[in-house]
């Protein structure tokens, strides 16, 4: 192991770090000049291993916002784990992303996995569930009545600023959702060859109330598809934001509605999307649940304060970390009426739950409850009703999911 050598990323290092990444995820497109992803990647929060003055893994991170409940906070977007095929086994990933989590300035880490079984190992847990929804569109209609307003095609690219700030202000009431400056934006609407998988470059389509105000947007694109019977074009949606249900509404109907089309595909949805709500014949939305985002804390009591708590709850948690032993102990979290919290300390008193550090993360957003993993054995309870206490306060109107992968 003395030949393999950990360190932060250069700027010597950008292609070695491509050229890994590309070979372990099996990617097969052509470095472009042109792609954006370099102005948005952070080579001081790459870990990288080097092998004889080889790249050969690499662990890395965003620095981004994302909502929780009642609040905004910095998370680590960890993202591109990735180790060379032919030096796995080695304890390589353990070695990068313990330096990672160890080093990372926020109190918390959010990733989409590859393979959930890889990163539970090192304290994440499931906090949002994904939901792709591949529709017959010919089988749905809305169910709410049209709402005055009016329809706005555009190319993304040429309407960032009027995106933004729809999405600016849906960000904050929907947990999972991940903070976007300018940087951002641009390279979300660059729209490289690769990234389409088939389909036509983006469009956007932007809803106007009566007074011409923007109040939501969806970005998506068109696959072609043609067979004896005429067309079956699919509409890919990419995402859709709104700030009002009307908006909201008028989006769906016209992208289920769109020319030529027969199927609707929207790969980033959350359990609670309001379209199954909305339609004639949810099941015909073809909905499949899956993991969405996994959450590590590494600095429980920062995280715990950080957020805000659905119901008042005075409750000790005794919390195992094999990983970050700081986290480990006794923690008497106590929430106040309205939902933010009076105190999160040390506790030498008796416990009311004991769970490990990655339960903690699963419940964090507010998707996972704490009663389920009580059921699964995986919360225990020393005090009756606790977890019914405790399960209502981690709780949140709104079920998390992330509106798109990084």
């Amino acid at each position: 192991m003395s030949d393999y050598v950990l360190r932060t990323a250069t700027e010597a290092d950008r292609d070695a770090l491509g050229r890994v990444r590309r070979e372990a995820f099996g990617l097969t497109h052509t470095p472009d000049p042109n792609d954006t992803y370099h102005t948005i990647s952070e080579l001081d929060r790459n870990h990288l291993v080097e092998h004889r003055g080889q790249v050969v893994g690499v662990v890395a991170a965003f620095t981004r916002d994302m909502a929780v409940p009642g609040a905004v906070v910095p998370v680590a977007h960890v993202t591109g784990v990735v180790v060379s095929p032919v030096h796995t086994r080695r304890g390589l990933l353990s070695r990068m992303i313990t330096e990672q989590l160890r080093s990372a300035p926020e109190a918390i880490a959010a990733l989409w996995a590859s393979e959930g079984r890889i990163y539970q190992r090192f304290g994440y847990g499931l906090a949002a569930q994904n939901v792709t929804i591949r529709a017959d569109r010919r089988e749905l209609s809305l169910r709410v009545p049209p709402a005055p307003g009016t329809l706005r095609s555009a190319v993304p690219s040429d309407v960032i600023e009027e995106l933004s700030q729809v999405y600016s202000q849906v960000l904050p009431t929907r947990p999972g959702w991940s903070s976007r400056d300018a940087t951002w934006w641009k390279h979300l609407t660059s729209d490289m060859e690769y990234r389409r998988e088939g389909g036509t470059a983006a469009r956007a389509v932007l809803w106007e109330n009566p007074d011409g105000v923007v109040e939501g947007y969806a970005r998506y694109r068109i696959k072609p598809g043609w067979d004896d019977n005429g067309p079956k074009q699919e509409v890919n949606v990419i995402e859709v934001a709104a700030t009002t249900t009307a908006a909201y509404a008028e989006l769906y109907r016209f992208l289920l509605r769109v020319d030529l089309s027969r199927t609707l595909v929207q790969g980033c949805s959350s359990v609670e999307e309001p379209l199954f709500y909305m339609v004639d014949e949810p099941r015909q939305l073809g909905g499949k649940v899956g993991d969405g985002l996994w959450v590590r804390i590494t600095d429980l009591p920062r995280a715990l304060t950080a957020r805000k708590y659905a119901a008042p709850v005075d409750v000790v948690l005794e919390v195992t970390d094999a990983l970050m032993e700081d986290n480990a102990g006794r923690w008497r979290l106590r929430v106040g009426a309205g939902g933010a919290v009076v105190s999160c300390a040390p506790s030498d008193g008796e416990p009311d739950l004991s769970l490990d550090i990655a339960d903690v993360a699963a419940v964090y957003l507010g998707g996972t409850s704490l009663g389920a993993l009580h059921l699964a054995g995986r919360v225990r309870e020393h005090r009756p009703s606790a977890v019914t206490a405790a399960s209502a306060a981690f709780g949140w109107p709104t079920k998390p999911n992330s509106i798109e992968i990084f």
